[in-house]
């Protein structure tokens, strides 16, 4: 089967579902070399990275009006620290993935920062809407806070939010899987992603995560299902604790509301 690549890479990002999305030509090119392999069919092959590409991008279904965020955000910022929370928290709220954690934010950096120590260098990993967060946080005056995402507009709008708090705009667009971040850092967040990882592809969450340089690692995976009705919280322990088998890190966990936090200090 002989195949061009690269003509492959442009069919797919420019399908309707991707194209506003302007997923990382790096991403479509991974998912092709991985599957090309597996198939005698051109057609079979890229029915597959199609499935992959939809579970990758399912959690941006549904994602805020990204310039009318913008718009939100600066009139709160011209208007006060209490208007700028509302409006993180009405844009947090508009996707499930941070939706959950807004009612508990008061909770959920301190007990995080109780164990990590407050950190001055941050890595957001596929951040999605979590740095807007950021006003619950209290980092230390001249913290970086680096964020990764595939969504060039969520990259955006989160770039901005940084500009408005007067922080320098660190968010990439950027396959992290493909391509790791080199930075040192305090802590790592990868927040409820890990096991998206593992369907993208199997076992990779242990390279990626030994290719960091954080001194801790905070993994988050829901410990019960949206609905609440089924737990997850054994599954969602064994891909953790089977990712870090032989390696000496030490893992403790935290559990706020629906979210398992796994805080590993792996030293970086």
């Amino acid at each position: 089967m002989t195949t061009d690549l690269n003509a492959l890479i442009a069919e797919l990002r420019s399908l309707r579902k991707y194209r506003d999305l302007d997923l990382p030509e790096e991403t479509v090119r991974d998912l092709l070399m991985q599957e090309l392999p597996h198939y005698r069919s051109e057609r079979d092959a890229l029915k597959a990275v199609r499935q992959k590409l939809h579970n990758i991008v399912a959690p941006y279904l549904g994602d805020p009006d990204y310039t009318a965020a913008e718009a939100q955000l600066v009139a709160a910022q011209t208007a006060g620290p209490e208007a700028l929370r509302t409006a993180c928290t009405e844009i947090m709220e508009a996707h499930a993935s941070t939706r959950e954690r807004v009612p508990l934010l008061s909770e959920f950096y301190p007990r995080l920062f109780g164990l990590t120590g407050r950190p001055r260098v941050i890595l957001d990993l596929a951040c999605g809407l979590h740095p807007l967060g950021l006003p619950w946080m209290g980092l230390p005056e001249g913290a970086e806070y680096h964020a990764y995402d595939l969504h060039r507009p969520r990259v955006g709008l989160i770039n901005r939010f940084l500009a408005l708090q007067g922080l320098p705009q660190l968010v990439e667009h950027r396959d992290i899987l493909v391509d790791p971040p080199q930075i040192e850092a305090d802590v790592a967040f990868f927040f409820k992603e890990a096991h998206r990882f593992e369907q993208r592809q199997r076992g990779c969450n242990r390279a990626f995560w030994q290719a960091l340089r954080a001194r801790w690692l905070v993994v988050s995976l829901p410990a019960a299902d949206l609905t609440g009705h089924h737990s997850l919280a054994d599954k969602h322990r064994q891909l953790v604790y089977e990712t870090i088998e032989g390696l000496p890190w030490e893992v403790t966990e935290v559990q706020v509301g629906n979210e398992l936090l796994f805080c590993i200090q792996s030293g970086g």
